[in-house]
């Protein structure tokens, strides 16, 4: 299937998931399953529509994008910046790359409510929660493929007397791209996780307090339906994300560069 063209990918792709929707929307109803458990999509659907047409679905959307974007972007700086630092200065890695994993390996939902006593419940608090959780894979993507970097080339080039910035430019860090960018694949996604945990902490507004809302009134569509909204999120700067590496990193073939 990956031999065949994009379209035909894409058509495949579209009846498999229109195959996968009828079978959940036709299963729910012949076991009469109850809709509090599994709503159909149909109720999902309508759920939606109602939820865009009345227009506060769009106002969530929009401030759990902003905060996934934002905190995205906030944890790529902090990420690739610090794996540099640590790549160049050995001595920043052997002491604070094992205090970063200790923090790390703290569940981010435990950390979210003392970030939000810290900033506040406004979507400074998502942007920084959803930035800490994607900062940690970037960085370890960044420290991964810097360490790959072909040694033969580093030498000849230091041997041509190019400086520690034009060997670092020229010979490390077009080595380490397809590892930096599969690090900010799994980055993405988990922002998404992040500015959505934050939310569940404390918020006024975003699809997480969008959640906990209809949960609180057993509103399962609704549930669902935001479930969806996180998953067209998530898959949209995913592939964005695909498409830039494909650009950029155009002259090697991995596996965050495959065509999907």
């Amino acid at each position: 299937m990956q031999s065949a063209p994009a379209p035909v990918r894409w058509l495949v792709r579209i009846a498999f998931l229109v195959l996968l929707v009828l079978i959940w929307e036709y299963g729910t109803k012949l076991a009469n399953v109850p809709v509090y458990i599994a709503p159909p999509p149909s109720l999902i659907w309508q759920s939606l529509f109602a939820g865009f047409q009345a227009g506060y679905l769009w106002v969530h959307t929009g401030v759990t994008s902003g905060e996934i974007i934002f905190g995205y972007l906030l944890g790529v700086i902090m990420g690739f910046g610090s794996g540099v630092l640590m790549v160049q200065y050995r001595l920043l890695d052997f002491f604070i790359y094992p205090l970063i994993v200790g923090v790390n390996a703290v569940p981010k939902i435990a950390i979210a409510p003392l970030l939000v006593i810290w900033v506040g419940t406004g979507v400074q608090s998502k942007i920084l929660i959803s930035a800490l959780t994607a900062f940690f894979p970037l960085l370890v993507a960044v420290i991964t493929g810097f360490r790959q970097a072909d040694a033969d080339q580093v030498l000849l080039m230091r041997g041509a007397g190019a400086t520690k910035w034009q060997t670092f430019r020229m010979a490390a860090l077009p080595n380490a791209l397809p590892t930096i960018f599969g690090g900010l694949q799994v980055a993405i996604v988990l922002s998404v996780v992040g500015a959505i945990v934050g939310e569940f902490v404390g918020a006024e507004s975003g699809l997480g307090y969008y959640i906990l809302f209809a949960n609180a009134r057993l509103d399962t569509a609704s549930m669902f339906g935001a479930f969806v909204i996180l998953a067209v999120i998530g898959t949209i700067l995913s592939s964005l994300i695909t498409l830039l590496a494909r650009r950029v990193v155009f002259w090697r073939r991995v596996d965050v560069l495959q065509q999907h």
